[in-house]
């Protein structure tokens, strides 16, 4: 009797222990989505200022037009990225890009003192912080979600119910150079 209710208790436990773990899966994965949506509003607000950003500096550097069409060409890619790796790398290109853009203000005093131009600016730095912010929680939940897919006993309901490791948003190591800007 005493073995019998020793097994039963342990079945109990162990159902429980599942229980929870499941419920934490469920809880991360959930908050790793809602973190990609705060992601995706910021790169939506960039995506949709920099037309402006480019239009500004079109009248100021009418010779710059291929710097000016690559960060087109790098938003247009940025947009269609699909999956967080196509689209870390594609928004790397992008930040890049930007990077050039604005070197080039410090080559045309009359552009680096136009009131718009400084406030799509100011703008897009909010927008970058942002995105900073929603890119560091997202990576931090993915940390999270992906230590319990790794972790002892956790690890055994992931593989039951199919919970999959995660990829972080990363920035290139190109990314974190200075622009250089050659006239």
């Amino acid at each position: 009797m005493f073995v019998f209710l020793s097994f039963a208790a342990l079945i109990v436990f162990v159902i429980f222990l599942a229980v929870i773990y499941y419920n934490r899966f469920i809880k991360l994965k959930n908050n790793i989505d809602n973190a990609w949506s705060d992601i995706d509003v910021q790169l939506k607000r960039r995506y949709d200022l920099i037309p402006n950003i480019v239009e500004t500096v079109k009248g100021y550097a009418k010779h710059e037009k291929e710097t000016l069409e690559n960060v087109i060409k790098a938003r247009n890619m940025a947009m269609n990225a699909a999956g967080v790796q196509e689209k870390a790398k594609n928004e790397n290109i992008l930040t890049g890009a930007l990077k050039s853009i604005f070197a080039l203000a410090e080559a045309y005093p009359d552009l680096k003192a136009n009131q718009n131009f400084l406030s799509l600016q100011k703008t897009l730095t909010e927008i970058e912080d942002a995105l900073q912010l929603s890119r560091r929680y997202y990576n931090a939940v993915v940390r999270d979600y992906n230590v319990l897919c790794e972790s002892f006993p956790s690890v055994i309901i992931a593989n039951q119910f199919g919970f999959k490791k995660r990829d972080f948003f990363e920035i290139d190591e190109k990314e974190k150079e200075n622009v250089k800007v050659k006239f």
